[in-house]
């Protein structure tokens, strides 16, 4: 089994060296020393409450790309999991529950792209999705893929391959306005032609 390397980010030591004195003998993970952090695959983030500190430290360890965050939080609540996520996270634990079997769980799933959230809060978290797109998304058109509803039904005519007089057909437009959506689509998401656009929807299950 490859072990999973794993830095911890915390704000003071006595919470650092706890989290990682759980996980140094586990066989499951790697810590990492700090001029080590940039190989991590899963960064650990410590911190009392949700603030804009934590947040923060999570949107730069997502934005590098690289590793996967994981927050242990002191404190945390509905609208905590929401910003959590928005910022990156993609593993939520309480500190009072990050067993070291626990910690484990959450990197494991975490390092494989899993996500991972308190069972008590999972339910407020999909109210909360259920609210967003019934009122901001269905009434604008979107979805949670960033595409219109027509747009991805443009793109799944285009992979059952129907030209552009066909798709206007099937779909009651006219030939310029697929075109139109066509060239949405790709300029919004830096795609090359119809077919990189079709592709891209394939490999993110967008149709």
């Amino acid at each position: 089994m490859e072990r999973v390397e794993v830095w911890v980010s915390a704000r003071d030591p006595i919470s650092e060296a706890g989290v990682v004195s759980a996980l140094r003998p586990r066989p499951e993970v790697r810590v990492l020393r700090s001029d080590e952090a940039d190989d991590a695959r899963v960064v650990v983030v410590v911190t009392d409450a949700v603030d804009e500190e934590a947040l923060r430290t999570i949107r730069v360890v997502h934005r590098r790309g690289l590793s996967r965050p994981v927050l242990v939080a002191g404190t945390l609540d509905g609208s905590d999991v929401v910003t959590s996520v928005e910022a990156g996270a993609v593993g939520l634990v309480r500190r009072s529950e990050a067993t070291p079997d626990r910690l484990i769980q959450v990197i494991t799933g975490a390092a494989v792209g899993e996500g991972s959230v308190p069972p008590d809060l999972l339910g407020r978290l999909l109210d909360q999705v259920g609210t967003l797109q019934r009122q901001v998304l269905r009434p604008r058109g979107l979805t949670f893929t960033g595409l219109a509803t027509r747009e991805i039904e443009v793109l799944r005519l285009i992979a059952d391959g129907l030209d552009t007089a066909e798709i206007a057909q099937h779909l009651a437009y006219s030939e310029r306005t697929v075109k139109n959506v066509l060239h949405d689509v790709t300029t919004r998401l830096q795609l090359r032609n119809r077919s990189h656009a079709v592709a891209y929807a394939l490999r993110e299950g967008l149709i």
